[in-house]
């Protein structure tokens, strides 16, 4: 079976057509604000500050503004010009009054002179970039025969700060994280719905990242959806899953695509053990790369009812995969003590540190879990260990905390393979932070 990142003439998915981008008006970034029929206010860097921005990063931090003018002051959500210390314009992003993110540049100066249509257009610029998204999954083979299950856009890697699409089949979940998304719900799902074979759309708020955006909920457990159905069902590289529309992100880690995939072309006779199995996406793929037996393991029974209905889904053998419900250190401690071992272990937990400022307890927490996998996987077997901790990917520290969970269990490692999130996940080098996920194959000795 293919990845997914080869290039088909599939064109599976159509968009409105999008007017050619001319070669270049000469018109400015101020010429373009001046004439616009709102006030547009602008924000002034501090002196040192404007390189970090004119090389990319989205991010305009807080710290890094000297002052804004304007009147009225802008408000959260409005386009706002973003100026060096002269108050020449560098680019436009949308401003937020409260979040630590003060601006997210949107365009650069240099791009509004070959595509003007979308300088302080927010609609027109949707248009635009998730058309590109559209374009770009495409030549990634996305969606396929056998993988209607993918991300379409990625917050900073499709240049949209804040927002992620995930496809499943004929259901788009919309995951919003900044304030400016908030704002223009209406038009997001509006060029959304016009992907063809797209039939239902749910909205799915990240509720604590947008309270830290300065965004209230009159209720915070709400999800909104053009009556989807409670789960959707999708294929993954020949493998079916049940989706959980109320699942924890948008319902289905797409981005551990190729790294399922490589788990199915080695687990041939193997007996794997999947530790947080979610839904049982490794697990699957185990049992469908020809393991010998599975077991899968999570605490969350929710999850487990899908995973269960997965095998069925499958039409797999129950008598060689199954999933039981347990805590993940319970569980490895158990197998420790009844000197069980598994030939290939999978450990991929929930996001440990959601902010760099428990990054230290949280390599304690990952550092024990990886002790625990070792032990319980044969001497000579495989242990695929994931981390979706931006914090901890971030700080290189990964391989670290695994050379100190292999001391601790008295284990020797090697590194077979590293990788990160599937290739419709982009990350703009610019903005490393958009850097989440590790996955780290290791032989255990």
């Amino acid at each position: 079976m293919a990845l997914g990142c080869r290039f088909l003439m599939s064109r599976a998915l159509s968009f409105a057509a999008v007017p050619a981008i001319g070669t270049g008006t000469g018109v400015t970034l101020q010429e373009i604000a001046s004439n616009h029929p709102k006030s547009i206010a602008k924000v002034v860097l501090k002196k040192g500050k404007t390189q970090l921005f004119k090389d990319g990063n989205p991010m305009v931090y807080s710290g890094a503004v000297d002052r804004i003018i304007g009147r009225p002051p802008p408000k959260t959500g409005d386009a706002v010009l973003v100026a060096d210390g002269t108050e020449k314009p560098i680019g436009w992003g949308l401003y937020n009054s409260v979040s630590m993110f003060c601006v997210r540049l949107m365009q650069m100066e240099d791009e509004t002179a070959y595509d003007p249509s979308c300088v302080l257009n927010v609609d027109r610029l949707l248009e635009t970039r998730i058309s590109a998204a559209i374009n770009l999954r495409e030549l990634l083979g996305l969606p396929a025969a056998e993988t209607n299950a993918y991300r379409l856009v990625n917050s900073e890697g499709d240049r949209l700060s804040g927002l992620i699409v995930d496809i499943f089949g004929d259901e788009a979940v919309i995951a919003s994280s900044a304030a400016w998304v908030e704002k223009y719900k209406q038009q997001i799902k509006h060029h959304i719905g016009q992907i063809k074979n797209i039939n239902h759309m749910t909205w799915r708020p990240s509720i604590e990242i947008l309270k830290e955006e300065g965004y209230d909920f009159p209720d915070p457990g709400v999800i909104e959806s053009s009556n989807p159905p409670r789960t959707v069902k999708v294929v993954e590289n020949g493998v079916s899953y049940l989706v959980s529309l109320e699942g924890q992100k948008t319902g289905f880690y797409a981005d551990q695509r190729e790294n399922r995939l490589y788990i199915m072309s080695i687990s041939e006779g193997q007996k794997v053990l999947d530790i947080f199995c979610y839904t049982g996406g490794f697990a699957l793929n185990a049992a469908f790369g020809g393991a010998r037996r599975v077991t899968g393991v999570d605490s969350s029974s929710t999850a487990l009812e899908i995973a269960k209905e997965n095998i069925v889904l499958n039409n797999l053998d129950p008598s060689k995969i199954s999933f039981l419900r347990r805590d993940a250190t319970d569980f490895m401690k158990g197998a420790i003590s009844r000197g069980d071992s598994w030939d290939i272990v999978i450990l991929d937990p929930p996001k440990l540190a959601p902010r760099r400022k428990v990054l230290q307890s949280a390599t304690g927490m990952y550092r024990n879990l990886n002790c625990l996998a070792m032990q319980i996987t044969r001497r000579g077997g495989l242990l695929m260990t994931c981390s979706c901790s931006g914090a901890v990917t971030q700080s290189g520290m990964f391989l670290q905390i695994l050379q100190g969970a292999a001391s601790m269990a008295g284990r020797k490692i090697t590194i077979i393979r590293q990788a990160g999130a599937a290739c419709d996940h982009p990350i703009d080098p610019s903005y490393p932070e958009g850097a989440y996920l590790t996955t780290v194959l290791l032989r255990v000795l």
